[in-house]
C-alpha cells in the first residue's frame, strides 16, 4: 500500500464559464465537485495507474462529508480521514472556456485542535506499519504545528518507510532538515528554499539541506532531478496546452509508484513527466488522460546533466 498525507484536504469546486470578465456577473456552463488537495490529488493517480492506496488527513463539516462520500466512489482509494471539529476548505477554480484560463481561490482549513493533531499522528503512525511508500503533500491547516512535516518524516524513517515531500515556504524548509527520501519543489518553492534562482545548483543545494534526493518542477520545461546517482533532466517532447492544475500532483504519482517498482531514476522521470503532461489533457485534478500519457512516455528525453 501507498500512503498519502493532506492535512489540508479540500472539496474542490470547479465552474466554466464562456469568457471571464472582472465586475460582472457570469453564467455558469458547467459545475464539478470533487475531493482535493495534493495528497488526495496524488491518491487518484496512483489508483488509476493500479496501486492500493490509502489517504489520510483531516476531513470536516459539510464540505468534509461531501469529500468522504466522493472518496468513497473513488475506484482503489482507501479512505483513511481523521474527523475534525472545523469545516474542510473549499477551492473554487473559474475556468475561462475563451483563453483555457483558470482563475484559482483557496480557502484556508479549518483550525485543528491539540488533540485532533495528537489523534492524526496515532492514525498516521498506524498506516505507516502497512506502506511501502508514503507522500506528504500541501498546505498545513491553522492548528497544525509548522514543523508537522519534519515530525511525519521522522516517523516515516523510524518506520522504514521512504517519505515524498511536496510542500513549501517554513513547512518545506523545517520538512528537509528530517531528511526525507524525496522532496519535490517547483522552481519558485526550490528558490524559496534555497535562495538561489538557478536551479541546477538550488537542487543540489536542496540535497546538502538534507533530501535525499530533489526533482525539481520546471514546468513546461520537465523536471529536473539532482540524486546520489546522478542528474538528469527529463523534458516533453513538445509544449501541450490546456490546464496544469494537479500536474505537480500526477508527477508525485509517477515517481512514488516508480519508486515502490523499483524503476531507475530516468524511467521515474519519463513516468512523472508524462503523467504530468497528460493531467494538463484531463478535465480536473487528480486524473490524466490515458492517450496522452501514452504518447509522451514514449517521447519523453532525458539527459543526464552531471554527476550527483
Amino acid at each position: 500500500m501507498i500512503l498519502t498525507v493532506t492535512l489540508n484536504t479540500a472539496l474542490d469546486v470547479t465552474y466554466r464559464v464562456p469568457r471571464l470578465r472582472p465586475h460582472s456577473s457570469h453564467r455558469v456552463t458547467e459545475a464539478t465537485e470533487r475531493p482535493g488537495g495534493k495528497g488526495v490529488n496524488v491518491a487518484r493517480v496512483l489508483a488509476a495507474l493500479g496501486h492500493e492506496v490509502t489517504a489520510t488527513g483531516f476531513a470536516g463539516g459539510p464540505a468534509g462529508s461531501v469529500v468522504r462520500e466522493l472518496l468513497a466512489d473513488s475506484p482503489g482509494v482507501v479512505d483513511a480521514l481523521v474527523p475534525c471539529a472545523g469545516g474542510t476548505r473549499r477551492t473554487v477554480a473559474v475556468v475561462d472556456a475563451a483563453s483555457g484560463d483558470t482563475t484559482q481561490f483557496n480557502e484556508p482549513g479549518p483550525l485543528i485542535t491539540a488533540a485532533e493533531w495528537s489523534a492524526f499522528l496515532t492514525r498516521y503512525e498506524g498506516l505507516l506499519a502497512g506502506a511501502r511508500a508514503v507522500a506528504l503533500c500541501g498546505s498545513l491547516p491553522p492548528g497544525v504545528p509548522v514543523g508537522a512535516y519534519a515530525v511525519l518524516v521522522r516517523l516515516a524513517r523510524a518506520a522504514g518507510v521512504p517519505a515524498l515531500l511536496d510542500a513549501s515556504g517554513e513547512a518545506l524548509r523545517r520538512g528537509v532538515a528530517a531528511r526525507p527520501e524525496m522532496i519535490k519543489p517547483n522552481a519558485a518553492e526550490l528558490a524559496e528554499l534555497t535562495g538561489s534562482r538557478d536551479p541546477l545548483p538550488a537542487t543540489r543545494d536542496a540535497r546538502r539541506r538534507g533530501a535525499h534526493a530533489v526533482v525539481t518542477s520546471l514546468g513546461p520545461d520537465g523536471l529536473l532531478a539532482a540524486t546520489p546517482q546522478g542528474t538528469w533532466q527529463a523534458a516533453p517532447p513538445r509544449t501541450l496546452s490546456g490546464n496544469p492544475t494537479g500536474a505537480g500532483d500526477s508527477a508525485v504519482a509517477g515517481l512514488l509508484s516508480a519508486l515502490t517498482e523499483g524503476l531507475d531514476w530516468p524511467a521515474r522521470l519519463i513516468r512523472a513527466v508524462a503523467l504530468s503532461a497528460a493531467t494538463v489533457h484531463a478535465p480536473a485534478a487528480g486524473e490524466f488522460d490515458p492517450r496522452t500519457y501514452e504518447e509522451v512516455r514514449g517521447s519523453v528525453k532525458v539527459t543526464a546533466t552531471q554527476a550527483g
